[in-house]
């Protein structure tokens, strides 16, 4: 019954997306068609791995097809593709994708396909919904955390009330505009916040957003605002860029950056958590799943026998820890886990320490609304267009409604 009420929603979704799939290729039992959300910093490593496997024994002829998306481009691409009865044979993508996912149908659980023990026990338990397993991790995080450039400030401040010190300072002897920045206006960057004081949006299938935490959490980001440590309008490319170009010392990114930041800035870039909130003593609790390997549904005989043989591959050891070293990713496989090249790496050792206060992403499908619900009145709440109070209840109000006509 959950599929079949979830399915109008899911057609209803995908009429507002304009883009074409890409031409479903030759259904040649040695081709693996592959989708993915990763940075371009990201495709060469991947590309690298697949033609690895080609060369094994026994792969002769093997074509992997891989086509890069936007996340919400891959979210709609993928079902409309499944609904046509085209889908690709596997994607790579993040955990909240799947529970949308599994409830119509289009992804197979795969704790009967892989041994998820191998795997560390949080990453598995974000992509499980229901009892069952929905995807094979890559990596372990994808979590916001903080990063800085050390030749604006050397360190990274403890609390709230000492970061506003540490930024007068830092604006003033740099010439800045602003001291930190990130995608204000995105609910999954006001989470941690969220989470410093008291709250998350959702519990099971229910959302709760029209709470204190939610109100206090809000004024305290438009006070960011107010004082001007921070841009008002800023999206991910505007933060990006501002941080790139040492326009500010602090951004909150995810650790999908950490490669290219590195890159960019050496040894100058500082990775660590985000403030405790001062007012709280909370540490800010950013969302936490990884990268996954989905299975489509339609995959059987031959073709699954070979996709399962490339994601063993890919998550082997060996990739696990060339990933750490290669993509500064913390490894899905609880035996890279332990490998020095994780213990050794201060980046690294900053992701860990932020993924350790932070809270496992629901799969749930009703995340996707309450997402949704939240997006407007949050970026109103931030310009101050309209009060903490009435967005918090807006939010709950409207995400309510959502739910209710994704299940009648």
């Amino acid at each position: 019954m959950g599929r079949m009420r979830t399915l109008p929603f899911l057609f209803a979704a995908l009429f507002c997306c304009a883009c074409a799939i890409p031409e479903d290729p030759s259904r040649d039992p040695r081709a693996i068609v592959i989708w993915e959300l990763e940075d371009a910093s990201v495709t060469p490593f991947i590309d690298a791995i697949f033609e690895d496997f080609k060369k094994l024994p026994g792969n002769d002829g093997v074509r992997i097809i891989r086509t890069h998306f936007h996340p919400e481009d891959l979210r709609q691409q993928f079902l409309t593709a499944s609904i046509a009865g085209s889908p690709p044979d596997a994607v790579i993508d993040a955990s909240d994708r799947a529970g949308i996912y599994s409830v119509a149908g289009f992804i197979l659980p795969v704790g009967g396909l892989f041994d998820m023990e191998r795997y560390n026990k949080p990453v598995v338990e974000a992509i499980t919904l229901d009892g069952k397993t929905w995807g094979v991790p890559i990596s372990e995080g994808n979590h916001l955390m903080l990063f800085y450039n050390k030749r604006l400030a050397p360190q990274a401040p403890e609390t709230t009330d000492v970061w506003l010190k540490d930024c007068g300072a830092i604006v003033s002897k740099h010439k800045l505009d602003h001291c930190m920045a990130w995608f204000a206006g995105e609910p999954f960057w006001l989470v941690p916040w969220l989470g410093a004081f008291g709250g998350f949006p959702i519990d099971n299938k229910t959302p709760t957003l029209d709470t204190q935490p939610m109100r206090e959490a809000l004024g305290f980001l438009s006070g960011l605002i107010d004082k001007k440590v921070m841009p008002a309008e800023c999206d991910y490319n505007c933060m990006d860029a501002l941080f790139k170009e040492e326009k500010v010392a602090f951004i909150i990114n995810g650790d999908w950056a950490v490669s290219s930041y590195r890159e960019r800035f050496g040894d100058d870039l500082g990775v660590a958590r985000i403030p405790k909130v001062s007012a709280t003593g909370l540490w800010p609790a950013p969302m936490t799943s990884g990268r996954y390997f989905m299975l489509s549904s339609k995959l059987n005989g031959e073709k699954l026998d070979l996709v399962k043989r490339l994601i063993a591959f890919y998550t082997n050891e060996k990739n696990q820890i060339a990933q750490v070293e290669k993509l500064m990713r913390l490894p899905a496989l609880k035996s890279a886990a332990a490998a020095a090249a994780v213990k050794r790496n201060p980046a690294l050792a900053g992701s860990m320490s932020q993924l350790l206060v932070g809270k496992p992403m629901p799969m749930a499908t009703e995340i996707r609304a309450v997402w949704d619900a939240m997006r407007p009145y949050l970026a109103k709440a931030l310009l101050k267009k309209i009060t903490p109070d009435e967005a918090a209840r807006k939010m709950q109000k409207d995400s309510t409604q959502k739910i209710q006509e994704m299940n009648d």
